[in-house]
């Protein structure tokens, strides 16, 4: 059951990872939330699922399912958030400009 869970927590980890470089990568404000939302996420919860896996059934095991419902519920209700409040105090996303084909012009 350890190793289990500890792979599990590697592919936790792998999407944290893959969250942080589409925080630095990704152009504006609402792609980056909606990156970091869901992969951060997804990431959190196998992480905890991977020490949930590691500890057995006690009483940390409870912590830390109380601890991946509130991650599942807050985090996507926070992001939700945080972007209408950008979006209702003007924030425009980011559109891609059209490029001309030959820059000799």
């Amino acid at each position: 059951m350890t190793v289990i869970g500890f792979l599990i927590i590697l592919v936790g980890l792998f999407f944290m990872a893959i969250s942080a470089v589409g925080a630095i990568r990704l152009p504006d404000f609402y792609t980056r939330c909606h990156a970091i939302s869901i992969v951060d996420t997804l990431g959190s919860l196998l992480i905890l699922g991977g020490l949930i896996c590691c500890y057995g059934f006690s009483f940390t095991t409870a912590k830390l399912l109380f601890i991946l419902v509130f991650i599942y519920i807050a985090n996507p209700t926070i992001t939700h958030i945080l972007i209408r409040a950008a979006l209702k105090s003007g924030h425009q996303p980011w559109t891609q400009e059209k490029v001309p084909h030959d820059r000799n012009d």
